[in-house]
């Protein structure tokens, strides 16, 4: 693993600070990637050259983080420096013998809702620029009745049938778009134009995790299935207080017959491992995600859903210590999807894919709507080198479980479609024993294309 030239310290490059003296949207913690294989050495590194006591993860019981912490499965680390020990991890990732390889700033990042995009405005969009094909994609190959249902439900099939009749396929209006619409009353939108219900896999045999806000552990449609769950929210359990985590679960692997409902869910025998990294406030920091990134490959996940993230600027690298991270996972048989953010306005602008799903080993997911329209909050493929949207799937007024006593609503965002993802990659997992980056590759070359590439990248997902 390549040694990179560091970080400087947050605030240190004449930008604005808090009254914390960090840049607004950091903690004013670090990040540390290791050589994998070496946290033993790296934790000697932190405590002799920096004066930092960091402990294993594996030693931390029900929490899984502490203020300074080493992940020894994806090889990185959480810590809190002062000035001189932060001098000191830069001399340690300049130092050849030391295995520290990067330092960078941790990060604050929020649940990829519609609703947090357009709280915050969109500070972070460009001017759309003219379309060229990518000559590359990172570490991706080259391109190749409705009587008794849910009211909430009824909100997402409406919008599917107004848009197929509103002209979207307007030479097809009396054949098969629609007709495969209302043959599908029974089932979310999302299902139907990927494909899931004509598959015969049910995910059974994988593992999903899913990092997020949480999970309703008692909501009924889930009664009976084995729920592996952790906290990485520091006082708060794994109970879903928001319902970001909940509908993102009933997604990926909600329940094949709902009574009275209509199907929402896409692996359907999949073991779930509920990780909550954000708060039931839906933001969290980059020190518990890892945590739950590392959680999940300890547990031997193959899938690790994540729909999260925090804007970038074009041209911004991603981070350094998340790739590394990535990469271990994959390593060890984990494909790790996630949101590409929500920051555009389009038609006006778009905004580049956010972080950390602007990592190349990161499978970065864009979202349509039920007409296959480019979703208006969408990111798009702005920067290279790992800022390329890699798929997309339905994230507009997608219907899903909700914690109780709700118990099912309708959202947008990036978020809704990265489950569709996720779920649909379990299916792929079980029918061909393909694992990591073989596994995305397998499932984009089966995606349904759609243009332009730096909108959908591969295209619309399509289950096996």
């Amino acid at each position: 693993m390549a040694k990179s030239n560091g970080f400087s310290a947050p605030g240190s490059n004449g930008s604005s600070a808090n009254s914390n003296g960090h840049q607004p949207g950091y903690t004013g913690r670090y990040l540390v990637s290791f050589e994998p294989g070496t946290s033993e050495q790296a934790a000697s590194v932190l405590r002799n050259k920096a004066g930092i006591e960091a402990a294993s993860s594996r030693d931390l019981g029900a929490l899984g983080t502490s203020e300074n912490t080493v992940f020894e499965e994806i090889g990185a680390a959480v810590v809190t420096a002062l000035p001189d020990a932060h001098e000191a991890l830069m001399a340690a990732v300049a130092d050849a013998e030391a295995p520290v390889v990067h330092v960078e700033p941790e990060r604050i990042v929020w649940a990829s809702m519609v609703e947090q995009a357009v709280s915050n405005g969109a500070p972070h969009a460009a001017a759309v620029p003219p379309f060229e094909e990518p000559s590359s994609r990172s570490s991706l190959p080259p391109l190749p009745s409705v009587d008794g249902l849910n009211v909430e439900f009824l909100r997402g099939y409406f919008a599917a049938v107004q848009g197929l009749l509103g002209g979207a396929f307007p030479a097809l209006v009396d054949s098969a778009p629609r007709a495969e619409v209302l043959a599908s009353a029974s089932a979310s939108y999302g299902l139907t134009v990927t494909g899931v219900l004509n598959s015969a896999r049910s995910g059974q045999g994988i593992r999903v995790a899913v990092l997020d806000t949480g999970f309703d552990l008692n909501h009924p449609d889930f009664a009976g299935r084995v729920i592996v769950s952790k906290s990485f929210v520091s006082g708060e359990a794994v109970q879903d207080g928001h319902g970001h985590g909940t509908h993102c679960i009933g997604t990926s692997c909600g329940p094949r017959f709902v009574s009275g409902n209509p199907r929402y869910g896409v692996a359907y025998q999949a073991q779930i491992y509920a990780g909550k990294v954000l708060s039931n406030a839906g933001s969290g920091a980059d020190g518990g995600i890892l945590a739950g990134i590392n959680w999940a490959v300890q547990n031997k996940c193959q899938i690790i859903s994540m729909s999260l993230g925090s804007p970038t600027e074009v041209g911004e690298p991603f981070s350094q210590v998340y790739q590394n991270a990535a990469a271990a996972a994959e390593q060890k048989g984990a494909l790790i999807v996630c949101a590409a953010g929500n920051e555009s306005r389009r038609p006006g602008t778009i905004a580049p894919v956010g972080h950390p799903a602007n990592c190349p080993t990161i499978l970065a997911v864009g979202a349509v709507d039920a007409t296959l329209a480019i979703a208006p909050f969408s990111s798009g493929g702005l920067t290279p080198n790992g800022g390329e949207v890699n798929i997309a799937a339905p994230g507009v007024e997608v219907f899903s479980s909700w914690p109780m006593p709700t118990r099912y609503r309708t959202i947008s965002g990036t978020s809704m479609a990265t489950p569709h993802v996720a779920g649909i990659a379990a299916l792929f997992a079980e029918a061909t024993g393909l694992r990591g980056l073989a596994l995305a590759n397998e499932m984009l070359r089966h995606a349904r294309r759609l243009s332009p590439i730096r909108d959908f990248g591969w295209g619309l997902v399509q289950a096996v």
